[in-house]
C-alpha cells in the first residue's frame, strides 16, 4: 500500500512518517500531485499558521486537487482545519472540503484556559471505523489555538473551554485535530484503522 503525506511546508512531519514506519506503511512526503494522486490513501498532517500553508497549496495547485481525490484522505491538525471552508486565523479561505468553520479558541477566563489548548483531552461520542477498538473517554495529545466547529460530520468530540470536532469524517475525507503521532497507543490505533479499515 502506498501512502503519500502531503509536503506543504507545515511542521510535524518527519514525526508522521515514523509513526507510518513503525506501523509498516510505505509512505512518501511529497508535494507531486501524480505521486499523490496515485496513492492508495493520503495524509495531510501540519503544524502552522492557516493563511501560509495554503498559500502554498495554491502554489502547488494542491488546493485544486485535494478536494477532488476519491482515496482514503486524512487531515491531522492545521491538516484538518485547511479542510474546513473558512478559519478566522487571518481571516483564510480554506479547502471547503467540511462546510464547517474554524474559529480561534477565546476563554472566559485566561488564568483558568489557556490559548493554545495543549495537553491531553479526551475523545468523546465515537461514532466511526476510524475509531474502532477506542473507548469513549479515550486520551489523545492536542497543540492548537483554533479549532472546528460541531457538525453533521463530527465523529468524536472534546471539551475544551466548550465542546468541539475532534474528528470529522465526510465521504472518502477523514480529519482529526489532536496529534495521532504523539497520542501513544490511541494514536497508533486510529492511523492503523486509518490504513486498514477506510
Amino acid at each position: 500500500m502506498k501512502v503519500a503525506v502531503i509536503k506543504y511546508n507545515a511542521g510535524n512531519v518527519q514525526s508522521v512518517l515514523y509513526a507510518l514506519e513503525r506501523l509498516g506503511a510505505d509512505a512518501v512526503l511529497t508535494d507531486d500531485l501524480e505521486i499523490i494522486s496515485k496513492a492508495d490513501k493520503v495524509i495531510f498532517p501540519g503544524q502552522g499558521e492557516a493563511s501560509t500553508a495554503m498559500h502554498y497549496l495554491k502554489e502547488k495547485k494542491l488546493d485544486r486537487l485535494i478536494p477532488e481525490l476519491k482515496q482514503p484522505f486524512f487531515g491531522v491538525c492545521l491538516g484538518q482545519q485547511l479542510l474546513c471552508e473558512y478559519s478566522e486565523e487571518n481571516d483564510t479561505k480554506c479547502l471547503g472540503v467540511f462546510p464547517v468553520k474554524v474559529k480561534k479558541f477565546i476563554p472566559e477566563s485566561y488564568e483558568e484556559f489557556k490559548v493554545p489548548h495543549v495537553g491531553w483531552n479526551n475523545l468523546l461520542e465515537l461514532k466511526s471505523p476510524l475509531l474502532v477498538g477506542l473507548d469513549d473517554e479515550s486520551y489523545v495529545y492536542y497543540v492548537h489555538s483554533f479549532y472546528c466547529e460541531l457538525s453533521e460530520f463530527t465523529i468524536a468530540q472534546t471539551h475544551y473551554i466548550h465542546d468541539f470536532a475532534a474528528l470529522m469524517h465526510r465521504d472518502n475525507f477523514y480529519a482529526m485535530q489532536a496529534h495521532p503521532e504523539k497520542s501513544g497507543k490511541v494514536g497508533e490505533r486510529i492511523l492503523e484503522n486509518f490504513l486498514s479499515k477506510t
